[in-house]
């Protein structure tokens, strides 16, 4: 009985090619072995597939949110949802804040989100770890998961464009804390925060 071998440094069987007749065994062998690099890379390393998103475009309206949801920073500061974490398979949510007072969250770390901050009009003191940063209009801010991080708006009006990549479960977090009308006890909140992968560990900055 017959059996084939296949030596493991050679390309699969389905992937040989005739020898040319004037190329010599042991060129033909040294041309096969560099180019496994290249046959590995591109078998075992293509980019995956992203999660499907919404397949038409479409306009959010200034002072509007995505699906008609009006949320209220603190009850008081529009925080519109503009691009929903439905419409891009889960990668992206985009929001407007528009901040009618000098205030900002708790100090608090997302653990499986980065988020990226763009001033539009006023200015905001941003602490990203040890670091602080002052922000003024036009200016951008990276802040990566896992530092704990807060922003208090400097002025008497602000606004600012937010991206969190991936969404997470912001959206859900923002419509929960939405419904109150008092704010919840420490306790409610710990666990709230820490149902949408996130966590609090100091309090909001003060001016």
């Amino acid at each position: 009985m017959s059996h084939s071998y296949h030596h493991p440094l050679l390309p699969p069987p389905h992937l040989y090619v005739l020898i040319p007749l004037n190329m010599k065994r042991k060129e033909f062998l040294t041309n096969s072995l560099l180019a496994i690099p290249a046959l590995a890379f591109s078998e075992t390393t293509s980019p995956q597939k992203s999660k499907a998103s919404t397949k038409d475009p479409f306009i959010v309206g200034a002072g509007k949110s995505r699906f008609g949801e009006k949320v209220l920073f603190l009850g008081v500061h529009p925080n519109d949802l503009k691009i929903s974490s439905k419409d891009t398979g889960g990668q992206l949510s985009v929001f407007d804040y528009v901040g009618l007072g000098k205030v900002g969250p708790s100090l608090h770390i997302h653990f499986e989100q980065d988020e990226i901050f763009t001033v539009i009009e006023g200015s905001y003191r941003f602490v990203v770890g040890d670091a602080t940063h002052i922000l003024h209009s036009g200016e951008t801010i990276f802040l990566p998961r896992n530092i704990p991080h807060t922003w208090i708006q400097l002025t008497d009006k602000g606004r600012m464009i937010y991206f969190l990549q991936p969404a997470g479960k912001m959206e859900e977090f923002f419509s929960i804390m939405n419904k109150f009308k008092e704010r919840p006890s420490q306790e409610e909140m710990d666990r709230i925060h820490k149902e949408h992968n996130m966590k609090v560990v100091g309090p909001p900055l003060t001016l």
